[in-house]
C-alpha cells in the first residue's frame, strides 16, 4: 500500500476542516466551528483510485493544518514528505486572497513543487451564494486549477475534482517511482 501525503493549508476559517471530513467521508468534528490547533490527520482508502495502477491501493493522509500563524514554526516538519498542498480560502473575505498567496510561496514554491500538484479551492460557506465569476487572483494564483466548493449546493462536484486531483498526484508519484527505479537499474 502506498501512503499519499496531501496538505490541506489556508488562512483560519476557510473552511479547511470541514472540507477534509466531508471529502475524507470523515464525520469527525460536524458542527460549530473549533479552529484546528496545529494539525489533525484523517485517514482516507481509495483502492484502485487510478486504473493504470496495476492494482496498488493508495491510503492517503489528509494533514488538516491550522490556518493560525502562531503554529508557523511547525510548518517545515508539516511539508515534510507532502505530495500535494490544497489551498482553502473563503473568497468572500479580501483578506484571505492576499493571505493564499503567502500559502503558496511557502508550501509550493520553497518545496519546489509542481503548480499540478497544488489546488486551489475558493469555499463558499453555506448562506454565502458567493460570486464565482468575479474572483480575482495574485497573479502567482492564477497558474493553479481553481475550483469552487459550495457544499449545500454542488456537493458532488467538489468530490470529483477531488478525485480528480488525486488521481494526477498518484501519477506524478508513479512516475517518480518509476524514474527512481530506473536510475536503480541502470
Amino acid at each position: 500500500m502506498l501512503i499519499v501525503k496531501i496538505l490541506f493549508i489556508g488562512p483560519s476559517e476557510s473552511g479547511k476542516s470541514v472540507l477534509a471530513n466531508f471529502l475524507s467521508e470523515s464525520t469527525e468534528g460536524i458542527g460549530s466551528y473549533v479552529p484546528t490547533q496545529g494539525v489533525r490527520i484523517l485517514e482516507y482508502e481509495k483502492p484502485h483510485i487510478n486504473e493504470s495502477s496495476k492494482g496498488t491501493e493508495y491510503r492517503f493522509e489528509l494533514w488538516d493544518c491550522g490556518g493560525d500563524h502562531k503554529f508557523e514554526t511547525c510548518w517545515p516538519a508539516l511539508m515534510k514528505d507532502s505530495h500535494g498542498v490544497i489551498i482553502v480560502f473563503n473568497p468572500e473575505l479580501p483578506s484571505h486572497l492576499k493571505e493564499i498567496e503567502m500559502w503558496y510561496s511557502c508550501f509550493v514554491q520553497q518545496r519546489q513543487l509542481l503548480d499540478s500538484q497544488c489546488l486551489l479551492i475558493a469555499h463558499h460557506k453555506p448562506g454565502s451564494g458567493g460570486d464565482k465569476e468575479n474572483l480575482t487572483l495574485p497573479s502567482p494564483l492564477k497558474r493553479l486549477h481553481l475550483i469552487h466548493s459550495s457544499l449545500e449546493e454542488e456537493p458532488e462536484d467538489v468530490r470529483i475534482e477531488f478525485v480528480k486531483y488525486l488521481k494526477s498526484i498518484i501519477n506524478l508519484v508513479n512516475e517518480k517511482q518509476d524514474k527512481e527505479e530506473m536510475s536503480i537499474i541502470t
